[in-house]
């Protein structure tokens, strides 16, 4: 699998496990109904189906990949679920795991 599926199944994974997380939130935190529970975790059992696709030799690996790809899909639903504009340090924090994210990702590794 190329880096663009493997970013692309990535991403889904992430927007699987954010949304239910925040369906946990809505409720804990935010006093949304019980029923947000399901949703959420379906997507968190989807979230971890999603991962375990990922091409990656070692479960280790794809998670520390999957990492940086987290971090910034989580400030991608800051700004368009939650409405807060992300700041500049957002922005470079996003930008510097993702750097890292694919030099885990791509780098030749020893079989």
């Amino acid at each position: 699998m190329s880096a663009l599926p493997t970013l692309a199944l990535y991403a889904a994974a992430a927007l699987a496990e954010i949304a239910g997380c925040f369906a946990v939130w809505a409720w804990w935190r935010a006093g949304a109904s019980a029923l947000w529970l399901l949703p959420g975790g379906v997507a968190l059992a989807l979230f971890g189906w999603l991962l375990a696709l990922s091409p990656a030799g070692f479960a280790g690996r794809a998670y520390a990949a999957y990492g940086g790809v987290y971090v910034a899909a989580s400030i991608s639903w800051l700004w368009s679920v939650e409405g807060a504009v992300p700041d500049r340090w957002d922005i470079a924090g996003a930008a510097l795991v993702l750097t890292g994210a694919a030099v885990i990702l791509l780098a030749p590794h020893a079989a």
